[in-house]
């Protein structure tokens, strides 16, 4: 199984490690910082060993790696890690920002069925079976997310099941929702959203999540 650093350091944009394993042109490390198309988040973006990764998914609890042909790694190579921090930063805040709505979404209607999810760098996406157009509650749904960024709390993120990896974020007094993805240290990282309404069709709604800036201060850790 592949050691999973992102959940534990998140803001980590460099790794040395070993090749584990090489079948053509994927290869599976030892441990990584590189997260992987999972729950809607789109994945990282950077290179192993000088290699850029041109795909990386989820192969039950290991992550393959896909490089460009003739990439030469052999098991047990030594390899450094490095994952585009821009992007990596902004999918964890708009992946965050798109948390809060769906758990603030299914506080406000309660049964509403989540259809699908999408998390990129420019912009995250959540679609709804509903049957009435969803733009009235938007204000409110804004208000509510700029209330939690604003407060600036602690997002506790920490296994629920280690050994089948299942992983949960916490606001104290808010929520504790199941998820696998990398997350943010505070709220007030997410920064000013924005929410905008599309409709699918018949009793289908989505809901987008645009940031309004970027920060200019912020640098991993």
């Amino acid at each position: 199984m592949t050691r999973k650093v992102f959940w534990f350091e998140p803001y980590r944009t460099e790794l040395e490690t070993r090749v584990r394993d090489v079948n053509g042109d994927n290869i599976t490390l030892e441990e990584t910082i590189f997260y992987a198309l999972s729950g809607g988040q789109e994945s990282d973006h950077g290179t192993i060993g000088g290699h850029p990764v041109r795909e990386a998914r989820k192969s039950g609890l290991d992550i393959l790696y896909t490089l460009e042909a003739g990439h030469g790694l052999k098991p047990g190579d030594p390899v450094a890690i490095r994952i585009d921090w821009e992007r990596r930063y902004r999918l964890m805040r708009l992946h965050f920002a798109a948390e809060l709505v769906l758990e603030l979404v299914y506080q406000k209607l309660g049964s509403v069925n989540k259809i699908g999810a999408h998390i990129a760098q420019d912009k995250a996406r959540i679609d709804f079976e509903y049957e009435r157009n969803i733009t009235s509650l938007l204000p409110e749904l804004t208000s509510q997310v700029q209330e939690i960024v604003s407060s600036d709390r602690p997002i506790i993120s920490a296994f629920s099941d280690e050994a089948a990896g299942r992983r949960y974020w916490e606001i104290e007094g808010f929520s504790r929702v199941p998820c696998g993805g990398t997350h943010l240290k505070k709220t007030g990282e997410v920064g000013a959203v924005e929410l905008k309404r599309k409709n699918l069709g018949k009793s289908k709604e989505r809901i987008e999540i645009h940031l309004k800036h970027d920060p200019t201060h912020h640098q991993p850790s």
